[in-house]
This record gives structure tokens, C-alpha cells and sequence, in this order.
């Protein structure tokens, strides 16, 4: 019975500090512009791999949009 309540409570504290609403705040901003954070910094790099995903699934510009691939349902 007290460990059920305590389940509940440590669930419902889990679910509740889910609603935070910490983002990023406008003068964290340049600290995740800088080009050490960002996911591919290499141009060349960036081409080979858009290079290959277009070969493999028969679509353009698939890593920016939804959906892609041959169609086929």
C-alpha cells in the first residue's frame, strides 16, 4: 500500500516535470550557432551524405522534409 502511493508520487512528479517549459533562451542562442554545434559542418561531407540518401531512396532533399521513398503504399 505505501510503496503503491509512492510509485504514484514519483510517477506523477515524473509526469509533471514534463510540462517545464525550459528552452533556449535568447542569450543561449549563440553558444548553439556556433559551428562546433552544429550536426555536420563539413559542405563537402553534407553533399556525399545527401548524395547517398538520394541514391538509396529515390527522393530529394529528404533530410529536411517528410515523406520521400518510391511512393508505394
Amino acid at each position: 500500500m505505501i510503496i503503491s502511493r509512492f510509485v504514484a508520487v514519483l510517477l506523477a512528479f515524473g509526469v509533471l516535470s514534463g510540462c517545464s517549459s525550459m528552452g533556449v533562451e535568447p542569450w543561449e542562442r549563440d553558444i548553439l550557432a556556433k559551428e562546433e554545434m552544429q550536426l555536420t559542418t563539413d559542405a563537402i561531407e553534407a553533399a556525399t551524405d545527401d548524395h547517398i540518401y538520394f541514391s538509396k531512396e529515390a527522393s530529394s532533399g529528404g533530410r529536411g522534409f517528410g515523406g520521400g521513398g518510391c511512393g508505394c503504399n
